[in-house]
């Protein structure tokens, strides 16, 4: 770690301690060469991936358009938004389990539904007719067709 003041490289940690509910590392830290004190904050990497999309291209995971729009596919259904989040969390958890950093937007798209189909039928239905992109009304009803027989099997 290098001195915010002259630079060098060579210093001591004083202290250390837990900060931000355990999530960071507080350091009190002292240059050997010109004793100037300053605090650092060590905190864990989180967890990065990637999107494939249906055409190849790849993009940066974006947590906040997965909840959006499984919280549209929720909307007036009683479903919480703490549910959505452990949801999400759920899957991002098995992908990072997995070792994945490059995830396919249709196997993240199967996860969800997975999910959701667990979770609520009728926003099972909503998400996968924005996802799946129906274009007519009988591949809607076919859907809704395999999740009767799928409800009437369990």
């Amino acid at each position: 770690m290098k001195c915010p003041s002259c630079s060098n490289s060579d210093t001591k940690v004083l202290e250390s301690r837990l900060s931000h509910e355990g999530s960071s590392v507080r350091r009190r830290r002292e240059c050997i060469e010109c004793h100037h004190r300053f605090t650092t904050y060590e905190k864990e990497e989180g967890f990065v991936f990637q999107i494939m999309k249906r055409d190849k291209r790849i993009v940066p995971y974006d947590r906040v358009k997965a909840f959006t729009s499984i919280q549209i596919g929720c909307r007036k259904r009683p479903v919480s938004i703490t549910e959505i989040e452990e949801l999400l969390a759920g899957i991002e958890k098995r992908i990072q389990e997995s070792g994945q950093r490059t995830v396919p937007s249709v196997q993240l798209g199967d996860m969800i539904l997975s999910e959701l189909y667990n979770l609520d039928k009728v926003a099972y239905i909503r998400f996968a007719s924005v996802y799946k992109d129906f274009k007519n009304p009988l591949q809607f009803l076919q859907e809704l067709n395999e999740l009767l027989e799928r409800s009437i099997k369990s």
